[in-house]
C-alpha cells in the first residue's frame, strides 16, 4: 500500500488529496468519490496529478504548508 498526494485542479480552486491505495490506478479511481464527499455540488475537475508517493509504514504522513 502507498500514500499518494494528488494535486487536484478544479475550475475555481486547487487542492491536494491524500489517499491510501495499492496502485496508481486505484488512487486515481478514488478522486471523484473523495471530492463528492467534500462538496455538496460536484465541481468540474480539470486535472489530477500524483505529486508524491510513499510506501506506508508506521508514522507515514504528509505536511502540507498553508499557502498565502
Amino acid at each position: 500500500m502507498f500514500l499518494y498526494k494528488i494535486e487536484i485542479e478544479m475550475e475555481e480552486a486547487t487542492g491536494h488529496l491524500i489517499v491510501l491505495a495499492e496502485t496508481d490506478e486505484k488512487a486515481f479511481e478514488t478522486v471523484d468519490s473523495q471530492l463528492e464527499r467534500h462538496y455538496v455540488k460536484m465541481p468540474v475537475l480539470k486535472s489530477a496529478a500524483i505529486v508524491e508517493k510513499k510506501r506506508t509504514t508506521s508514522g507515514s504522513g504528509y505536511f502540507i504548508p498553508h499557502q498565502l
